[in-house]
């Protein structure tokens, strides 16, 4: 089957040439899903490499079962991050270690390196920057969670809630609260 035609296809479809050994299927399905398994793998590692190796063992993982994929129950994206997710908890028991909680602090890197012009626009994006951070640290880590895989990784509050194994209405209501303090906190701050 073509590359083209394989793109062209459903998740579900795709699954189905994944159990029968059709790698152009996987490609593609990594193409679609990697990038938010990754995110998820690194904001539960906290390590670049570690959140790598974790993604390819869950690719790996369901490239060996994909007939055990199940559309009854949820989405190839709610089956692809579900994998992922006990894939990272396997790695974090295999090493002893707490996964750490998130900060967000994706301007570090930039900061820390040199820039030959320093813009106005740039300093203040770097300080509102600073404010969100600020805000989201000071959130309950069950808040700052959700928050972060629906603004940061890009999930969708259902498969939030498929990734948490928590109800729908608990990841909305902590979306809410969430939102409503980081909102309190970032107008005293401004």
């Amino acid at each position: 089957m073509k590359r083209q035609s394989v793109e062209r296809l459903a998740d579900e479809e795709l699954m189905t040439l994944v159990q029968d050994g059709e790698a152009r299927a996987l490609e593609v399905l990594y193409d679609r899903h990697g990038g938010a398994a990754y995110s998820l793998a690194f904001r539960i590692m906290g390590d670049r490499q570690t959140a790598e190796d974790v993604t390819q063992e869950a690719f790996v993982s369901i490239w060996r079962a994909g007939g055990r994929y199940d559309p009854t129950r949820g989405s190839v994206r709610s089956w692809v991050l579900a994998i992922l997710r006990n894939r990272a908890i396997d790695a974090l028991r295999r090493t002893a270690s707490r996964a750490p909680r998130l900060d967000y602090d994706d301007d570090a890197a930039l900061e820390s390196q040199e820039s030959p012009e320093r813009t106005d626009g740039e300093a203040l994006r770097r300080e509102r920057a600073r404010v969100v951070r600020g805000a989201l640290q000071e959130l309950p880590q069950d808040q700052s969670q959700v928050l972060g895989l629906a603004y940061f990784g890009g999930f969708t509050h259902r498969e939030i809630a498929d990734l948490l194994e928590v109800p729908l209405g608990t990841i909305k209501g902590r979306m809410r609260l969430g939102l409503e303090k980081m909102r309190t906190s970032m107008d005293e701050a401004i």
